[in-house]
Order: structure tokens, then C-alpha cells, then sequence
């Protein structure tokens, strides 16, 4: 299974048809006074600031101190999800996307004629499917939002004591929040789009866990926690907020968390659809959007199978000669060196980071906590994620690992090369060091940011300090199931794979327990495309080294080509590789 990140996901901004007027006369004011290159900025800063400032918990997680950049914090809520939040926003993308077309890109500077190009492709791709909203889903048994929203609440960090307030607001909201999430999957249901019951089990089981323990729920738990770490608050003010959030979580978040499920429960068997979006009208063209958007690959559905079945029979290939090379090499061999680590988490992010010298540029200073999830969360969360810190302070940097799952040896080392360096922790503090646009972090780019972590994974995998071999074949491995799973997404939701269609193919790989099969097939089915923001974005940044390599023959520098990637940023691919070859 790929190694998940949990990352602040940005809600959209909804605005009207007046505010793009007033942007666009502030653009052309600041065209005529101060030029070309002030009025983008002008703009993209605009862009930024509403859009951090579009609901209390986005901003929180973006910026530590907003006043900065003069924004004023919004009222805790979560945002609108009704179809006229939704169209409203869909016409503020279109004015957007109006001027921005208005810039004379010539008279740019370099930095902010990357910024247009990835804004550009940006609003292009969001503006370019109109099924998006009936067939967009916020629900799933492992990343939707009932399970990722009490997480960023336990994360919700108290700077100051506002900040406690304004946490506990936001918390009274949730009920409200899942009342609309609830009003759009009814509105799904009565359009033939709702969610199988498969998939429905397993979010209902998610709620009843987090329901389970009442009143004694986690989150109360790591509230008292943090109240008792933070500083010069008195005992009677303690208890103030404590009363305070436990009449909350008793009257708007465990009510909450019922009554969706009771009206899931309402819905259930209304989605008829067993299989994936192939079988819903205009299913393959919101697909194929949809992989767009995640990725940032726009090659054509064909391309990308065609892509995955090559590296599939590669590494195949690597696999077999790997093996007829080391007949020794048995499972259980592989587990045993896969077990060798003697070192701690602390010490292989040190030896990560001196192995990776000779391949990727020096790392900016960085300082950085190694933590293990709280008891309380243990069975709600990943192996490991990075938490991405605010991009005004750039701290704190906690790489969380999660010890329920039972990483050890080479698997905690190489998820710490994904986590760590030179992946997420290491790729995102090297970007923000070099000052880019800050509209450039609202921009979710997932395949980049995903494929970057699975790309340097293979990096990891050579690094370690155990047999060769060993290292090979376990990533070898884990290139191989990512790309069978690849393959199944494509399969079930672009050429309508049933589930018995999907085990045949998983079969001739040796996957044959029945379960194992059903379970990768609903695990695509609830959130299509997951698993391709990984692997295709690895095959991306794969192909275009190679095309680098190609072209600058025995003159290729490895690391002065990851210095390139790593400060043109996070952006699509083909904006990636433009940028590359004029560097």
C-alpha cells in the first residue's frame, strides 16, 4: 500500500462576479503606475489572502501570523458546500482565469512567468469538466473528510490563547459542516450518484469507532493535554475551556457524527452502481479530469496505460534476472534483511541526509522533531506522514510515526527517506527557501508532490545499509504492486473492470485471496485516482530524467537536475518539463 501523507487540503474560495471587478480594476490601476511585473503580484497576492482567508482552519494551518499580510481572520466555520457555493466559485475561477489572461507575460520576470504558467494550467484544468460537483465525493472509509477532519482538530495548534477560542468555535461547527455534507450525498442519491454500500460499511464503521468511546473520546483527551502544556494559564481557566469543550463534543460533534450516519443509513442501497465511475454517464471524461487534476499528467488515458505496463514488464524483467542472480533471495530472507536496523528514527534521518549528498543540493538548515502518534489516534492514521508547517515561520517540521504499525528496519528507513529526506520534510523546506509567489502553495499539486516522495523512495532503498539485493528486491516490490494498483484504477474506473475482472488480472500477478482482491477493489472505488498521484508522478519525474539524461549525455549532473526540479517547485508536468529544458 503507498505510504500516506496526511496534508492540509485547501477548500476552494467562493466569491461573487463583483469582487473579480474590483480585482480587475486594481489591475489595471497598478498596471498604468507601477508596471507589468507589480500588478501579477498584486494579483496573485489578492488570490492568496482570500483565499487563506476563506475559513479559520485553512488559515490557521497556512500562516502563524496572519496580520502579516494584513488579514483579518475569518469566522470559524468550514465553508459552503451547496451547488450555489459551488457555481459562485466556479465563476470566480472563470474571472480568474479572465485576468490572468491579461498579462503580457513578455514583460514578466522569469519567477512570475513560472507562476502564470502553473496558475494558468491551473484554472484551465479546474474550469475544464462541468460533472465535478454531483460526482466529486468527500466521503471515504480512509481519506475522507469524517476521518481526516478530527485530525487536523488534534493538530490545531494553540499559539495563543485566541487560538483556543477560536478552535473551540470551530469545533461548534462541525455539526452544522456534516449537515451539509449530508444534504450533498442525499442530493447525489437522488441523481444516481451515491456511493455502493461496501464503501458506505466502511465509513458508517469509521464514525461508530470515533463514537464509540462517548464523552471519553481522544479528542478531549489531547485537548486536556495541550491545555496543560500551554503556558500561564491558570488552573480555573483550564477548566473553563475543558467544561466548555466537553459540552461541545456532547452537543455538535458526537451528535454530528450520529446523525450522518443515520442519514447514510437512510440512503443505503440507493447507490446502484457496484462498480466504478466507467458506469456513470459522462464517467470517463470526469475520470480522465479527474486523474488530470490529481496527477498533473495530461497525456491521454492510453498513454498512461501504455506507460504503466511498460515499467510493469521492466520491472518484471529486473525482478526475474534479480532473482536467478540470488536464488537465495526467499521471502523470508527478505524480511530477515529487511530487519537488520539497529538504529532509530532520529539516526536514520542523519544518515539519510549524509547519503543524499553526492545525488540532491545541500539542504537548507532545517530543524525538525521525530514524534509518535498519540495512543488515541494510533488506528485512524498512516504509518508515518510529515505535518507541513506554516509557510510564514516553516516550523515547527514533526515527522509523525505511527506505532501501531509496526515499521521497522528497512521499511522505517525508506518511509522515512518518503517523510523525511529527501522527500516531503526535505522538498518542501527546500522550495519555500527560495521565496516563490506565496499563491504558489494554495495550488494542491498532488502527482509532483506525491510522485517527488515515491521518486526519492528509490534513492532511500539504495542508501540503506543492508544486502544490495535485499534493498532491490523490496523496491522492486513496492514499484510492482503500486503499478498493479495503478493499473486496476485505470481499469476499474476508465475501462469499467468489475471486481471478478479485476481479480483475473490480479491473478496472473499471484494475487488470488478473495479478500485481498475485494479489499483493493473498493479501496479504488473510494478514492479513484489515489494511487496513480503516487506512481504516475514517479514515472513522471522518472521520464523526465531520463529525457535530461538523454539529452546532456556523459555531461549529466544528477544533482544539479534534482537542484532544477526543486526550485522550478511543485507544478504540473508539462510545466515542469518546459521549465526544464530552458534552464
Amino acid at each position: 500500500m503507498p505510504k500516506q501523507l496526511l496534508r492540509k487540503r485547501l477548500v476552494p474560495l467562493f466569491l461573487t462576479g463583483a469582487f473579480f471587478f474590483g480585482c480587475f480594476i486594481c489591475y489595471l490601476t497598478t498596471l498604468l503606475t507601477r508596471g507589468e511585473d507589480a500588478a501579477f503580484e498584486d494579483f496573485t497576492r489578492r488570490i492568496f489572502c482570500e483565499q487563506v482567508s476563506s475559513n479559520a482552519l485553512n488559515l490557521h494551518y497556512t500562516l502563524a501570523d496572519p496580520e502579516t499580510y494584513d488579514i483579518e481572520p475569518p469566522a470559524p466555520a468550514f465553508g459552503s458546500l451547496s451547488r450555489e457555493a459551488f457555481d459562485e466559485g466556479h465563476l470566480y475561477l472563470e474571472n480568474q482565469q479572465t485576468t490572468l489572461e491579461q498579462f503580457d507575460t513578455s514583460e514578466l520576470s522569469e519567477d512570475n512567468r513560472l507562476t502564470w504558467d502553473i496558475l494558468f494550467q491551473y484554472l484551465r484544468t479546474e474550469l475544464s469538466n462541468d460533472n465535478q460537483y454531483i460526482m466529486g465525493e468527500l466521503l471515504s472509509p480512509g481519506l475522507g473528510i469524517q476521518a481526516q477532519l478530527p485530525v487536523l482538530l488534534a493538530e490545531y495548534t494553540f499559539r495563543e490563547e485566541s487560538d483556543i477560542q477560536t478552535y473551540l468555535q470551530l469545533l461548534a461547527q462541525v455539526e452544522n459542516y456534516f449537515a451539509e455534507i449530508l444534504s450533498f450525498e442525499q442530493a447525489k442519491s437522488s441523481q444516481g450518484y451515491f456511493m455502493n454500500d461496501t464503501t458506505l460499511d466502511g465509513i458508517i464503521s469509521q464514525c461508530n469507532t470515533f463514537l464509540s468511546d462517548g464523552n471519553d473520546n481522544y479528542l478531549a483527551r489531547i485537548f486536556h493535554r495541550k491545555l496543560q502544556d500551554f503556558p500561564n494559564l491558570s488552573t480555573e481557566q483550564c477548566d473553563i475551556y475543558e467544561n466548555e469543550h466537553t459540552q461541545i463534543l456532547t452537543q455538535h460533534v458526537l451528535p454530528a457524527y450520529a446523525q450522518l450516519v443515520d442519514g447514510l443509513e437512510l440512503l443505503r442501497g440507493t447507490g446502484t452502481n457496484q462498480n466504478g465511475l466507467y458506469y456513470y454517464s459522462n464517467g470517463q471524461q470526469y475520470y480522465t479530469w479527474l486523474l488530470q487534476r490529481t496527477t498533473g499528467v495530461y497525456d491521454s488515458i492510453p498513454v498512461i496505460e501504455k506507460r504503466l505496463l511498460g515499467q510493469l514488464q521492466q520491472d518484471q524483467q529486473s525482478m526475474y534476472q534479480l532473482l536467478q542472480k540470488h536464488p537465495d533471495l526467499t521471502s523470508q530472507s527478505l524480511s530477515l534483511g529487511q530487519n537488520a536496523f539497529s538504529a532509530e528514527p532520529g539516526e536514520m534521518l542523519g544518515e539519510l541526509q549524509e547519503k543524499m549528498a553526492d545525488d540532491f543540493p545541500k539542504s537548507p538548515s532545517i530543524s525538525y522533531d521525530i514524534k509518535y502518534v498519540d495512543e488515541d489516534l494510533q488506528k485512524h492514521l498512516s504509518p508515518a506522514f510529515y505535518l507541513t508547517p506554516p509557510l510564514d515561520t516553516l516550523s515547527p517540521n514533526t515527522i509523525y510515526i505511527n506505532p501501531a504499525s509496526g515499521l521497522t528496519g528497512l521499511d522505517l528507513y525508506t518511509t522515512l527517506g518518503h517523510e523525511g529526506f529527501p522527500g516531503h520534510l526535505y522538498q518542501t523546506q527546500y522550495f519555500a527557501h527560495t521565496n516563490p509567489d506565496p499563491v504558489r502553495h494554495l495550488m494542491n499539486m498532488g502527482g509532483y508532490i506525491e510522485g517527488w516522495a515515491t521518486y526519492v523512495e528509490s534513492f532511500a532503498y539504495r542508501y540503506a545499509d543492508c544486502d544490495p539485493a535485499i534493498s532491490a528486491a523490496a523496491w522492486l516490490n513496492r514499484s510492482l504492486n503500486l503499478c498493479l494498483f495503478s493499473i486496476c484504477d485505470v481499469g476499474i474506473h476508465y475501462r469499467g473492470w468489475t471486481q471478478a475482472q479485476t481479480g483475473t488480472f490480479l491473478a496472473n500477478f499471484g494475487i488470488t485471496d478473495q479478500q485481498a482482491v475485494s479489499n483493493v477493489f473498493h479501496s479504488i472505488l473510494a478514492d479513484p485516482a489515489n494511487y496513480l498521484k503516487y506512481y504516475l508522478g514517479y514515472l513522471s519525474f522518472l521520464d523526465i530524467r531520463t529525457r535530461a539524461e538523454t539529452a546532456a549525455g556523459d555531461d549529466f549532473d544528477m544533482k544539479k537536475f534534482h537542484k532544477n526540479v526543486l526550485e522550478i517547485g511543485p507544478s504540473q508536468f508539462p510545466v515542469l518539463q518546459k521549465w526544464l529544458e530552458s534552464m
